[in-house]
């Protein structure tokens, strides 16, 4: 196999960003649109920032089809302070109640525990996170706070791909999302949604940058312990901007946003994620060698765990990956294996090489 000139990162976070992106970014580096000002070095108060900022949350906004009754806020500290944040500004100090698929919903369940009490409605460990649990099976709370659920699991490799309708099950409280891992990479049903968060780093920009979309009405129940930076309401307010924000990194999602418009909007990205993932799931899947463990109905377009059934091997397989230019596929520490990360600006030719080096060395070693 020949290497690519620019070998293809499947890392599952801080992940690959487009090429077009990175290069606009090294152009301004310096000078950003004759401002004499690289973009790091500009005030958050400033004119320049100012614009930077307003029309990356147009953009967001319009490519994501976020009703105008919804808050974009950029924040900071990641999905995990979220699972912090969101109890604090949600819960009331009541109960919240948690649908654990995987290891980021569990970590939401136990960071939520010191501000309110936390219900686990539903969980999969007995399949090992590899299903999802119907949503009528869910023992929920008699009138809970809200209803958590992450609708990826980047470790485990499950995925909604219809969110939950609440009201439907005679729930009245606001849906939770944390959808870090697979955020503008389809479409969203926001009438389902009252809250949504994500990092930037897998799908919108470089690490740094927290994306929360909330619905106005539930601006205003944070707990008296709340900081104020991470007040929902206060952020809100002041326009992401009440501390400084993170500018690079707001910038650097900015030209994602209008990347993306370019390749024609998220449906357009969403039908090339399909794509991609039906190409490395039927590979795995036709293979002798390789198996991937999530049931077939709820399988990550963006995270493809997958093992080979001879461990031994798992060494020379990631060796021969580096060597071909294919990177970052060895699985995360606590389920092992490996994982392809295929976000979106993953081309397709990044995954037609990674499919094409699976049935090399199945050919070879398997």
């Amino acid at each position: 196999m020949t290497t690519p000139m620019r070998p293809y990162n499947f890392s599952a976070g801080p992940a690959v960003m487009p090429d077009e992106v990175l290069s606009q970014a090294a152009a301004e580096m310096l000078d950003w649109h004759g401002s004499g000002m690289g973009v790091m070095e500009m005030s958050h108060r400033g004119k320049e920032f100012g614009a930077i900022h307003e029309q990356a949350l147009a953009d967001l906004r319009e490519l994501l089809a976020v009703p105008a009754h919804f808050k974009l806020l950029f924040m900071q500290g990641g999905g995990l302070a979220e699972n912090a944040i969101v109890p604090l500004n949600l819960s009331k100090g009541q109960t919240a109640d948690f649908v654990v698929t995987g290891s980021w919903s569990q970590k939401s369940l136990a960071e939520a525990a010191k501000y309110c009490t936390a219900h686990e409605a539903a969980h999969t460990r007995g399949n090992g996170h590899t299903s999802l649990a119907d949503p009528a099976s869910w023992q929920l709370s008699d009138k809970p706070a809200y209803v958590h659920i992450c609708s990826n699991e980047t470790i485990n490799g499950v995925e909604y791909h219809a969110l939950p309708d609440l009201k439907a099950l005679g729930c009245e409280a606001p849906l939770v999302l944390d959808f870090s891992s697979h955020v503008a990479s389809r479409t969203v049903d926001w009438s389902r949604v009252g809250l949504a968060f994500g990092g930037a780093q897998k799908n919108l920009g470089p690490a740094g940058l927290t994306l929360v979309v909330v619905r106005e009405d539930l601006l205003d129940r944070a707990l008296p312990i709340c900081p104020s930076a991470f007040n929902y309401r206060t952020v809100a307010d002041n326009d992401s901007m009440y501390n400084t924000p993170p500018t690079y990194s707001i910038y650097m999602a900015g030209l994602v946003f209008q990347w993306l418009k370019r390749q024609g909007g998220i449906a357009a990205v969403e039908a090339r994620n399909i794509a991609k993932a039906e190409l490395l799931y039927h590979a795995i899947d036709s293979s002798g060698l390789y198996q991937n463990r999530v049931a077939r109905d709820c399988r990550s377009r963006m995270n493809v765990p997958f093992y080979l059934r001879d461990e031994s091997l798992n060494d020379a397989f990631l060796s021969g990956a580096r060597e071909c230019g294919l990177l970052q596929l060895k699985g995360h520490k606590s389920v092992g294996g490996m994982r392809a990360s295929i976000y979106n600006a993953m081309p397709l030719a990044g995954v037609q090489a990674l499919v094409a080096y699976m049935r090399d060395f199945e050919a070879r070693r398997g």
